[in-house]
């Protein structure tokens, strides 16, 4: 469940930042949604407490440059391609990382009913990311963005489940910290377009979403196979689809509407 609801607060993260990489640059739309981000978690720090140490600063500082990273490379191709395309693609290489990882490194055992799972998602996420008469829209930039991406974000949460069990959201403060030091550097090379006021509503949901979700995946990571809820936070696309419908006018197909329904399933046999 923790997930889950992980899944669903990535896909409103990547919505509101999606729309507001498109009127601003997307590293400063990072780098304010980075530090909007430090409201909820400094507050979680001391609801949560766990033990402060070198190592789990370390690691979650080196999970954190991976996945400022990755999410500077997935909003920008969010930006230039459509959502319902971008946002899957990545998702696909995002999960098979850390799942390939926990069964293969991590030895971690599965169930019939998770393998199951596993596939349904997988495939899921294919069939979200179907979209017959844009793929050809798609500048092969954002195509490559998304998988780079994607590669980013799976490096992300094997970093964020190897980090001591005991030392509570102090390693999201390392990944925190390290994040905002590498977009200051980024951005004496990159555009600075700043968002205006119409769009710094959308920065700071991003920003409050993404270290949301981000709280509730290592929540969930200590409770569960880094397998199963790698995949299941995986399934943001659906979440991204969904709310690219409604607020962008991109429409469902068959495929995709069956990826959704497909992607529901995998949820309920893993957590069965």
């Amino acid at each position: 469940m923790l997930a889950l609801c992980a899944a669903v607060s990535f896909g409103v993260s990547d919505v509101t930042g999606a729309l507001a990489a498109r009127r601003a640059s997307a590293v400063t739309v990072t780098l304010i949604a980075q530090l909007a981000g430090l409201v909820v978690l400094l507050p979680a720090l001391l609801v949560l407490p766990g033990e402060l140490s070198l190592r789990a600063l370390a690691i979650g500082a080196l999970a954190g440059l991976g996945g400022c990273a990755g999410l500077i490379v997935y909003l920008r191709g969010m930006a230039i391609g459509p959502m319902g395309v971008v946002s899957p693609l990545a998702a696909l290489v995002g999960a098979a990382v850390p799942v390939g990882w926990g069964v293969v490194v991590n030895a971690e055992r599965v169930t019939a009913l998770d393998v199951m799972g596993i596939l349904a998602g997988l495939v899921a996420v294919v069939l979200v990311a179907l979209r017959p008469r844009q793929l050809t829209d798609v500048h092969a930039g954002g195509t490559l963005l998304a998988l780079l991406s994607g590669a980013a974000f799976g490096g992300f949460f094997v970093a964020l489940d190897a980090t001591p069990p005991d030392s509570g959201l102090w390693p999201l403060l390392g990944a925190r910290l390290s994040g905002a030091l590498l977009l200051v550097v980024v951005l004496r090379f990159a555009p600075r377009r700043m968002p205006d006021r119409r769009t710094a509503p959308l920065v700071i949901a991003c920003g409050l979403t993404d270290m949301g979700a981000n709280v509730l995946f290592l929540l969930a990571t200590r409770t569960g196979a880094l397998s199963l809820t790698a995949l299941l936070t995986s399934l943001y696309p659906v979440a991204v689809v969904l709310l690219a419908r409604r607020l962008t006018d991109e429409r469902l197909t068959v495929l995709q509407a069956s990826g959704v329904v497909l992607a529901l399933c995998a949820s309920a046999l893993i957590v069965l």
